[in-house]
């Protein structure tokens, strides 16, 4: 018997003001269409801390700047699906968010 699926990735945030108000938004707003459990860790800052990545607040507690690395793991039947729109949507520097 094999556990829940689960997949990671490390990334630089490259937008300019890194993972905060709008871009933040936006990350929690993706990651939530995904059933799995998906969280994002700041290595740059240390890694001691996890964030859920549904929590606006969680998220933007993280301190993400720009240029730091962060890691996101899912886990749960989507969870490669999930990391991978959403390291899509870091890689793309928040279009969305500076379309507003």
């Amino acid at each position: 018997m094999t556990g829940p699926a689960s997949a990671t990735a490390e990334l630089a945030v490259e937008h300019e003001h890194g993972l905060h108000l709008r871009p933040a938004a936006d990350f929690v707003r993706l990651a939530a269409r995904f059933r799995s459990r998906v969280e994002v860790v700041n290595l740059t800052r240390g890694g001691g801390r996890t964030a859920d990545a549904r929590s606006l607040l969680q998220v933007t507690a993280l301190g993400v700047n720009a240029g730091h690395v962060v890691r996101l793991t899912a886990t749960g039947d989507d969870a490669a699906a999930a990391v991978d729109a959403l390291t899509a949507l870091i890689r793309s520097g928040f279009a969305a968010s500076d379309e507003r």
